[in-house]
């Protein structure tokens, strides 16, 4: 059996824009639209978990001085969502649709 250096096996749960998402290295996600342009690496301090290898690390509420940075890769948009709304009898009928924005990550490096 192959032996696997730490820096695969880590995990971490980060708290993006509100939203969590559990990362490890190299992993591509598709978070809510964040502020910068493609190529741009950005850190993410809100670190929920940390798991290195066995070892968990809980946050409370999150861990003092875990960083999680990314580099942005492109933004872009979800699918369409029809949002329809009708009442019967009544000749109400209103066709609505939306499309998220979404930003493409790709985790770069988890700090502790």
């Amino acid at each position: 059996m192959q032996s696997v250096s730490n820096s695969e096996i880590m995990y971490a749960i980060v708290d993006i824009a509100g939203k969590q998402f559990k990362v490890t290295k190299d992993q591509k996600i598709f978070a809510p639209r964040l502020n910068g342009e493609s190529g741009d690496k950005v850190d993410f301090d809100k670190v929920l978990l940390l798991d290195n290898d066995g070892e968990v690390n809980v946050g409370n509420p999150t861990i003092k001085g875990a960083i999680v940075t990314g580099k942005i890769v492109e933004h872009l948009k979800g699918d369409k969502v029809i949002v329809f709304k009708k009442k019967r009898r009544k000749g109400y009928k209103k066709k609505n649709g939306h499309r998220q924005q979404f930003t493409k990550l790709v985790i770069e490096e988890i700090k502790n």
